[in-house]
């Protein structure tokens, strides 16, 4: 994938969307802001936004499947991922691309059919395999230069949710399940 992939009318994206029926996202600096914090016991704490958490939910909700490719493992990446009914997940994955092939071989889906968001070097063979490439707002430049799309908002500050709304836009699926909080 290009430079130029980034610059992709909202048509275009739409359209690269509509397509989507996997959603693979990172988790360091896309699910969180990648900051790590260690407890004095080794233990990892890691801070979700509850806006991502709630968008994911709303993309199984309408039949898109959802996963996680983390280089790295942490159990309260496995809780996070545990309350969101989140089955699909590969934690400290040194080669995404293995995890990929594998999702797309479980799944049957060619690689139109899977969006990818990360903010990272490591993000970036992967990215360049999917339908959808988005990077975060905040992620490395080098990165972003290979989206189609970054998000408005920064990685662990409502980027997920946004990507999520994306896809629903182009599934025909948001004002419905938007609508459905109104009743």
């Amino acid at each position: 994938m290009s430079a130029a992939a980034a610059t992709l009318s909202r048509e275009d994206l739409l359209r690269k969307a509509a397509l989507v029926r996997l959603a693979i996202f990172d988790v360091d600096g896309v699910l969180t802001d990648g900051r790590l914090y260690l407890g004095h016991d080794g233990n990892e704490f890691k801070a979700f936004h509850i806006r991502d958490g709630h968008g994911l939910k709303m993309l199984m909700a309408a039949g898109i499947e959802v996963a996680v490719i983390s280089g790295r493992h942490a159990a309260s990446v496995e809780r996070r991922l545990g309350d969101l009914g989140i089955r699909l997940a590969y934690l400290g994955v040194q080669d995404k691309r293995v995890a990929l092939r594998d999702l797309q071989a479980r799944l049957g889906l060619s690689a139109e059919q899977m969006a990818y968001t990360g903010d990272d070097l490591i993000d970036l063979p992967v990215m360049a395999r999917v339908g959808l490439a988005v990077a975060v707002r905040d992620a490395d430049p080098f990165v972003g230069q290979h989206a189609h799309w970054r998000t408005p908002s920064r990685g662990g500050r409502g980027a997920v949710r946004e990507v999520c709304e994306l896809l629903l836009e182009a599934h025909g699926q948001l004002a419905a399940l938007r609508g459905r909080y109104l009743e």
